[in-house]
């Protein structure tokens, strides 16, 4: 199936609901790993949008990827409680093993990102593993996640 028919066949299982762009563009990425860029001209046409409307909208919300993220993917939380709490240092140990926020690694075994809250504030520094929240996560912790021994 090309990316078109999916965009197609997503957009169709939405289309009764009000103000869908939001739940396809994550149903998209559910589906595909991402909303690649061959998406937003379909999406365009389907929504009656302009392809600067539905890039904006990919571009402004940090949840879509428009590449696939690595085999696991580690959020690190960057809002303020977490901040307080020591996730810069995380985001150091992570940019010094190599893994810059946003990107995948070369055997796109891991990609790292920023979130800004994981609602878990009172253990912070949060982390999450696909999917599974991590707190009170120290340098030495992160290592171990990142390195797949936890």
């Amino acid at each position: 199936m090309t990316v078109e028919d999916t965009v197609r066949t997503v957009v169709a299982g939405h289309r009764d609901q009000r103000g869908a762009l939001l739940p396809v563009l994550h149903a998209l990425q559910a589906e595909l790993g991402c909303v690649p860029k061959e998406a937003i001209p379909v999406l365009a046409d389907e929504f009656n949008l302009s392809r600067a409307d539905v890039h904006g909208v990919v571009t402004f919300y940090h949840d879509f990827r428009r590449e696939p993220a690595g085999r696991t993917t580690v959020r690190i939380c960057r809002a303020e409680a977490c901040q307080a709490l020591g996730s810069d240092a995380l985001v150091g140990y992570a940019r010094e093993a190599g893994l810059a926020l946003g990107e995948t690694t070369p055997d796109g075994s891991v990609t790292v990102e920023q979130v800004f809250c994981l609602g878990n504030c009172a253990l912070g520094p949060a982390v999450e593993v696909d999917g599974r929240l991590y707190g009170r996560v120290g340098t030495a912790r992160l290592g171990s996640i990142l390195k797949g021994t936890v």
